[in-house]
């Protein structure tokens, strides 16, 4: 699953998304509230950690305008504000949860599972893109109705990927978005695990769905997310 983490401290941030991505959840971080809002509005993400005291643009606007065009992803507010007042505005605005700074994060993986248990995240849990489907919940893959075992780095290509189906995204994009890294031009590691993906998903099956862009990067094609 996919979790953006809008959050500003550097400390902050790269505590939670440490302890997330060893939770094997895959974890983008903006450092400021506009950033945060492109791409809660750009990507799909299956919950968003909100800070609200940000840069640019403040948080309890940032989830104002996701609201106004996403209605279903999970929102939980990590902040230092602990009036009531802020609690229930942020509630009344679409907030889905709401924990206050400082916390445990053993409090807020547990608050994140529960919220993606519950609500529309669970019921539209499984993707399918053409005859592949993949079970964010479970994090199962099945192409045809064969399983198909893959390893932590390779699922989360493959999230990436079909959550994308029909959009091209480049090396740099995977790179930052699956590895949580800068890409510096010389790695192969997108290419590599690309290949490792088809060996699994592709060559078994006459259909194939990972297609290569020259010179730009990777497309899964054959129908949209469900």
């Amino acid at each position: 699953m996919r979790l953006l983490l809008v959050e500003d401290e550097k400390k902050v941030s790269s505590f939670v998304a440490r302890g997330l991505a060893e939770e094997r959840f895959a974890v983008d971080v903006a450092p400021d509230g506009q950033s945060g809002l492109e791409l809660a509005t750009t990507y799909h993400y299956d919950l968003v950690i909100l800070d609200l005291m940000l840069p640019k643009l403040d948080g309890s606007e940032v989830l104002r305008r996701i609201r106004t065009q996403n209605a279903q992803v999970p929102v939980l507010i990590l902040t230092a504000r602990d009036t009531v007042a802020d609690k229930v505005g942020n509630f009344e605005a679409g907030a889905d949860d709401y924990l206050t700074k400082p916390f445990a994060f053993a409090e807020l993986l547990v608050r994140v599972k529960a919220l993606l248990r519950r609500g529309p995240v669970s019921r539209s849990s499984v993707v399918r893109v053409g005859d592949l489907e993949l079970d964010r919940l479970s994090q199962l893959v099945r192409r045809s109705g064969r399983r198909i075992d893959l390893t932590s780095k390779e699922y989360s290509l493959l999230e990436y990927l079909i959550s994308n189906a029909g959009r091209v995204l480049s090396r740099t994009m995977i790179v930052e978005h699956v590895w949580d890294q800068s890409f510096n031009g010389v790695t192969n590691i997108v290419d590599v695990y690309v290949r490792h993906l088809r060996i699994k998903v592709d060559d078994p099956f006459e259909q194939k769905l990972i297609r290569t862009v020259r010179g730009v990067g990777y497309t899964v094609i054959q129908g949209t997310p469900q």
